[in-house]
């Protein structure tokens, strides 16, 4: 019976071991996986600002020759919330300014606030096709992403990455449903699947789901290649993707 016992706490140690062991190569795997993500978004995002300097002022000024107003825009985003409690209060979550460069006209939050059927239809998928509030030079901004540029700024202060889900405000937390929690555990990116697989225009579903896949695959290397596969649509180099 002695000798039973002795094996059977043997045995169990052993499970325990293995399984704290591999809790441990888990852990260091994901710590590694952070800190490289975080090297490459420091070293990306400065090296971007920098090389940037003279696009951004070119674009800030053409901005105030097409029309009155800051040549920036802050969108009030859903941060990275790892430790929010559950269920998540939209009016209570954590949120950062997001920067852009603004492609609409000064007032266009209270122009659609006061216009209920570009309200209602705005509040669908949280994008309009024909947003009438877009500039002239804003066009061109949207079209080529150049407005997100200013980002770079929120990857470097840690707010953002330079891959992740789509950053998104508080009421759309509400189209994640389960998921919201999932959502909040990685910091929103500026670039991600939903930008190299964009060959068509996204239902809000869709979207949802590929931010929850890239959150399952993540890896240093997914990183590289979205990063890789942005750089050569910025470019009109269009791969298979």
């Amino acid at each position: 019976m002695e000798v039973n016992v002795r094996r059977a706490t043997i045995a169990s140690e052993r499970r325990v071991t293995t399984t704290d062991d591999g809790v441990r190569s888990r852990s260091a795997r994901t710590s590694g996986y952070h800190a490289a993500k975080r090297l490459l978004d420091i070293i990306l995002s400065l090296s971007a600002l920098v090389l940037l300097l003279p696009v951004f002022a070119a674009i800030a000024l053409l901005i105030k020759l097409d029309s009155r107003g800051p040549a920036f825009y802050r969108r009030r985003v859903v941060a990275q919330n790892g430790h929010s409690p559950h269920p998540i209060d939209p009016a209570t979550v954590d949120t950062f300014d997001a920067f852009k460069f603004r492609s609409m006209c000064p007032d266009a939050d209270s122009a659609l606030a006061n216009d209920p059927v570009l309200l209602a239809e705005y509040l669908k998928n949280y994008k309009l096709d024909d947003d009438p509030r877009i500039t002239r030079f804003g066009q061109i901004l949207r079209k080529t992403n150049l407005d997100e540029l200013p980002q770079f700024f929120n990857v470097l202060l840690g707010q953002m990455s330079l891959v992740g889900p789509r950053i998104i405000t508080p009421p759309e937390l509400e189209k994640y449903g389960s998921m919201t929690k999932r959502l909040l555990s990685v910091r929103p990116g500026m670039s991600g699947l939903w930008q190299v697989l964009r060959g068509g225009n996204h239902s809000y579903d869709r979207r949802v789901k590929m931010d929850m896949a890239y959150i399952r695959r993540r890896s240093i290397w997914l990183d590289i290649r979205i990063i890789v596969q942005t750089i050569g649509l910025a470019l009109g180099v269009r791969g298979s993707g």
